[in-house]
């Protein structure tokens, strides 16, 4: 099964797992589960980090790489396709990042791993 981590399940996961859900963590824990994180993740992280509302132990640019190699976590590029999507979700969520993360996972057939319900209002198949 692919699974595709919100932002703040991946950000959980490497800093703070007593935030996950048993089930969250049972999906992470699988060793057969494919778990990607977005690229608007990435940007989304950098984003936060570079306006001191997320503070990391390191520069996005050195730690998230080792969380990927340490978690076995795989890069999931935006496409264009995701993109126009977004745009035509329903407009029951206005985060752009979440919007972005729903489309991906509809596009890409993946299963959101979020505790954020909206995205599944917006048509992502989503546990937590």
């Amino acid at each position: 099964m692919r699974y595709l981590l919100d932002t703040c399940t991946f950000l959980w996961m490497a800093q703070q797992p007593t935030m996950l859900s048993a089930t969250a963590r049972g999906t992470l824990d699988d060793g057969t589960a494919e778990l990607f994180v977005s690229d608007a993740s990435i940007w989304e992280v950098t984003l936060k980090h570079s306006l001191a509302k997320l503070p990391l132990p390191d520069a996005p640019r050195q730690w998230i790489p080792r969380k990927f190699v340490y978690h076995r976590l795989q890069p999931l590029p935006l496409t264009r396709e995701a993109i126009f999507r977004s745009g035509e979700l329903p407009r029951n969520h206005a985060d752009p990042f979440d919007r972005m993360l729903a489309a991906q996972a509809i596009e890409a057939g993946f299963t959101i791993l979020s505790p954020d319900t909206p995205l599944s209002l917006l048509g992502a198949s989503r546990i937590w």
